[in-house]
């Protein structure tokens, strides 16, 4: 395509993301399936479509989508989650793109047990944005949001690894179990050092440097970086990005300015929408170039492919994840440690999270938010051209990404209302409130000692004001955990808080008419305009959020 072309194609792209984004927020449906369904309609229309590059969406799109999603993880929800997370994104992704490549060498005509299993680790590693932009909207319980999200983050690691292992036997490189084994080990060790080492030098830089724009460009570079120092070594490039982001994302409290935290999400949201929405809307676009190689092959054996990949996925999930509840109790996981702990210190409150395994109902969530993404694609499109039976993966794998994020994506929310799996939220405004009051009882501590380290220097008046504004926000907080106290599940209904609410809109919103008052009779510059208009910005930005629809 030339240059007109092109900037034609991401203009209408970016006005398909508007209207689909606004049409998920009005029926609830996901974006993701949303995208993916009308990048299908696309294909069948005349005209070219855009072909997936595997190695561009590997290098250009996966690293910062990964990094993205790291930043907003949680480094300690994932540690105390670390049994789970390996039993889903390591011995999970093994055993699918096993029982997938066993199943295909014994039943597909002509099939090699190399291709199988390079299929199976193709379809094995969930992609969970759809799920868990839906579980974000229906509120599911954040301790199954960390596990679909650290699954996600760690799994394509595996996959990557296993897949470059069945090319290696498929092409007839020398081979063993062992050296299987090593490959996977060196892979991983290595990729969480490249990790650790980026997060190490971007502290560094921070150290350094902290104004936004700096930060916001080392931000944007940091994940590319990570990806091409662990290929260049011939480790997991896909881990380091992973491991770089959860370590920044976990310092960024204590390293980085409040000005330039915001700037960095504010970025890196946009980079996420606009990444995502052009992946799903490409995964449509592909049916014609995943169609066009099936000619060589007998309907039976295409249906017979797909049905035995498809039975694979569907099944192996919420089979593994029973089959874990009968491990031994030592062998469980704290499931714990999400927003929605409301518990105290107590030995026996920890050692009753130590002991808790997944209700039911949890299991049914998690099986069912094993939703397949543009990584499955561009993993098995990297197969070099005269891999076995190298058409029929690609449907069996685009299949598979179809099936799922249509399917699954749009039926998550109904089971997950279903099966009425919502985050208690009378517990997660507890916590949120006990924290606030703790963090403004701290801040009046340290003025108190301020007040005596530096008594001539700080004004009385000036003390006493900033004391009385702590003290009315430690009683608002202390108020709120009053009428939380007794609640069950759900916020009560506050009339006064909500008026509350409304005030402050009101006043803000008066202010900044005001503003605008005073720049159109030319009394206030545009530059004076912009700065008291982010102060007005930033008190908005504190208010609750305005209900939706």
């Amino acid at each position: 395509m030339d240059v007109e072309t092109t900037l034609l194609f991401v203009l209408t792209a970016v006005a398909v993301l508007v209207v689909v984004h606004w049409l998920a927020d009005r029926t609830g449906l996901p974006a993701a399936a949303l995208l993916t369904a009308v990048g299908l309609g696309f294909a069948f229309l005349p005209g070219p479509n855009v072909v997936l590059d595997p190695h561009l969406v590997l290098t250009v799109v996966i690293p910062p989508l990964l990094y993205s999603a790291a930043l907003d993880s949680s480094l300690l929800a994932i540690r105390r989650n670390l049994r789970t997370m390996i039993s889903l994104s390591v011995l999970l992704v093994l055993v699918t793109a096993l029982i997938v490549g066993v199943a295909f060498d014994l039943l597909v005509p002509g099939a090699t047990l190399a291709a199988g299993i390079a299929l199976g680790a193709a379809v094995a590693p969930p992609d969970p944005v759809a799920a868990l932009a839906v579980g974000r909207r229906v509120g599911l319980p954040p301790r199954l949001i960390t596990l679909i999200q650290g699954e996600g983050l760690l799994n394509d690691a595996t996959a990557l690894t296993i897949l470059s292992v069945a090319v290696a036997v498929a092409t007839g490189e020398r081979y063993s179990t062992w050296w299987a084994v090593g490959r996977f080990l060196l892979a991983s060790v290595g990729g969480v050092a490249i990790g650790v080492l980026v997060a190490v030098g971007v502290r560094w830089v921070r150290r350094w440097r902290r104004d936004p724009m700096t930060l916001n460009a080392v931000s944007l570079a940091t994940p590319f970086v990570a990806y091409l120092l662990g290929e260049k070594a011939h480790v997991s490039g896909v881990l380091a990005v992973v491991v770089a982001g959860l370590v920044i994302g976990h310092d960024s409290s204590r390293m980085v300015s409040g000005a330039s935290r915001l700037q960095v999400n504010a970025v890196w949201r946009l980079v996420s929408f606009l990444l995502e929405g052009f992946v799903f809307l490409l995964i449509g676009q592909q049916l014609p170039t995943v169609v066009a190689g099936l000619g060589q092959y007998e309907t039976s054996t295409i249906v017979l492919a797909s049905v035995v990949t498809l039975g694979a996925v569907l099944l192996v999930r919420p089979l593994w994840l029973a089959l874990t509840q009968l491990l031994p109790q030592s062998l469980h996981t704290r499931l714990g440690g999400g927003e929605d702990e409301d518990e105290d210190d107590r030995p026996d409150t920890r050692r009753a999270h130590a002991e808790q395994r997944f209700t039911g109902r949890e299991l049914a969530v998690l099986s069912w938010a094993g939703t397949r993404g543009v990584i499955s694609l561009a993993a098995i499109s990297t197969l070099p051209l005269t891999f076995p039976d190298r058409d029929l993966l690609l449907f069996c794998t685009y299949l598979v990404v179809l099936v799922t994020l249509l399917g699954q994506g749009v039926t998550f929310a109904p089971l997950v209302r279903a099966l009425r799996m919502r985050a208690n939220a009378a517990d997660q405004a507890r916590l949120r409130n006990r924290a606030r009051a703790a963090a403004v009882q701290a801040g009046l501590d340290r003025l108190g000692e301020m007040q005596k380290e530096e008594h001539d220097a700080i004004d009385d008046q000036a003390i006493a004001a900033l004391r009385a504004q702590l003290e009315s926000r430690l009683a608002r907080y202390r108020q709120r955990l009053d009428v939380l106290r007794n609640a069950e599940s759900t916020i009560p209904y506050n009339p006064q808080y909500e008026a509350a609410v409304r005030a402050q809109r009101a006043v803000i919103e008066a202010e900044r008419e005001e503003l605008l008052r005073l720049r159109d009779v030319g009394r206030l510059p545009d530059s004076g305009l912009r700065v008291l208009e982010r102060e007005l910005d930033h008190q908005e930005g504190l208010l609750p959020a305005r209900p939706a629809g």
